[in-house]
């Protein structure tokens, strides 16, 4: 993956085009009138914005709290715009266009999940433009994110409370003591990615950093550099349970190495070398496979016990950034720079079974629903996509929105579905529940 991702975040290129990672800047969508800048009444006025809610949402209100009826240009008219002008981020020029012709077509009206709450005072901050799992739910109504550059909070749906829960802005110093640990604590740490499973918090930094911190106590538990590679970003990091029922931890950098953790003691128990930085890995539900993506067209399906690489995985035209694994262990999606998402079953992987389009940009983070009926994906920014997978994916929902995309995150039951946007007025975090059979008439009172 690019190094080179932060200054890209913040700024327009010349010639004026929406590139991946721009703010979306909804007060002047055709640029600010006769070169002046809103003034600070003005500006306040715009985000003066409360929270939405279901209630709310079904009178009218965007969901997002934008008012449409205030701006020079109406929601179809910027949708159209913004699909025309947004830029996706590729490193094969138009490697999307290669694999238009092979994506399934699958018509969006299907609604699987409705949309619940949006909560303004949330601010899910994307930290590097390709890099997009910093949205993670624990249950249906608790959810962790990175915010302010520096710090992950929990945000709970049932008191709309937000509590800070891992502040990098300073020093970070472990309070207990383990093998390989630096004592002396990390300075000033650039968070890439993170997550939260098994009652732990992980996180990767831009210099190879990893802190770990346990949710049920105080402090930090274990701080250290995996790496000291120039090239050191911590792209991905997943937490999972052994065949034994321990818990381990994976991390994917771009020095190229896959580390394999145990938490019992914070120490590298398996590390692998391939071939190009590795963006992503998911293990499979019975622990002996594992998905690796990264800076090559091909991914690949290794074993998770030794790294050998069992098959590639040929399809995609650009650089994949995402994967996921289907309850069942006998299907894994990835997600591609190409704007596809591929859907892939282990006893046969000469081909892909499925190619499914995203509609602007590269596709950056992918969930199955724990029962596995659902397959879903984040584009870059604006949309996610819900697919049936107990359908053969034919029936899909698109929820479309405006804004970069941090992060998407189901909670363990299924009932809940948090995407993390990011926008300097309109960010927040955007909550869905399920439909049940027994509230489709809920929806209408």
């Amino acid at each position: 993956m690019s190094i080179n991702g932060v200054e890209e975040l913040e700024y327009m290129d010349e010639e004026g085009e929406i590139e991946e990672g721009d703010f979306v800047v909804l007060e002047y969508p055709n640029g600010p009138t006769n070169g002046d800048e809103p003034d600070d009444d003005e500006y306040a006025q715009l985000i003066r914005i409360t929270d939405t809610s279901a209630a709310e949402a079904r009178r009218g209100k965007d969901i997002q709290g934008i008012p449409w009826d205030r701006l020079q240009v109406t929601r179809q008219e910027y949708r159209k715009t913004r699909v025309e002008q947004y830029k996706n981020y590729e490193n094969f020029p138009n490697s999307s266009d290669l694999v238009e012709k092979t994506c399934k077509q699958v018509k969006k009206g299907s609604t699987y999940y409705d949309f619940q709450y949006n909560a303004r005072a949330v601010n899910p901050l994307i930290l590097h433009f390709q890099l997009r799992n910093l949205v993670w739910a624990t249950s249906k109504h608790d959810v962790y994110f990175m915010s302010d550059a520096s710090a992950v909070y929990h945000w709970s749906s049932l008191s709309h409370k937000l509590t800070e829960v891992l502040n990098f802005s300073g020093q970070v110093t472990p309070v207990e003591r383990y093998p390989g640990s630096v004592q002396e604590g990390l300075f000033g740490v650039n968070v890439t990615t993170f997550t939260v499973n098994e009652g732990l918090l992980i996180a990767g930094g831009f210099q190879g950093e990893l802190i770990c911190k346990a949710l049920d106590r105080q402090g930090v538990s274990f701080c250290a550099r995996t790496t000291f590679d120039e090239n050191a970003i911590t792209n991905a990091i997943e937490i999972y349970k052994d065949f034994r029922g321990g818990t381990h931890f994976m991390v994917a950098n771009n020095d190229c190495r896959v580390r394999e953790f145990d938490v019992e003691k914070f120490q590298l128990r398996n590390h692998f070398r391939f071939p190009w930085s590795v963006n992503h890995t998911s293990i499979s539900p019975d622990r002996k496979f594992m998905t690796v993506l990264g800076d090559d067209r091909d991914g690949l399906l290794a074993d998770s016990q030794n790294g050998k690489v069992i098959s590639k995985l040929s399809g995609h035209v650009d650089y994949s950034f995402a994967s996921a694994w289907h309850p069942s262990g006998i299907y894994f999606a990835t997600g591609n720079q190409d704007k596809s998402c591929r859907i892939w079953d282990v006893r046969n992987l000469s081909s892909s079974l499925s190619v499914l389009k995203g509609n602007i940009g590269a596709i950056r983070s992918v969930r199955y629903s724990p029962d596995g009926q659902f397959l879903f994906f984040a584009e870059a920014a604006d949309f996610v996509h819900v697919y049936n997978s107990s359908l053969n994916y034919n029936k899909r929902q698109e929820i479309d929105f405006f804004g970069e995309i941090s992060g998407i995150s189901l909670g363990p039951d299924d009932d809940s579905l948090y995407i993390g946007v990011w926008d300097r007025v309109y960010a927040s975090l955007l909550h869905f529940k399920r439909r049940q059979a027994y509230e489709y008439l809920d929806l209408f009172v």
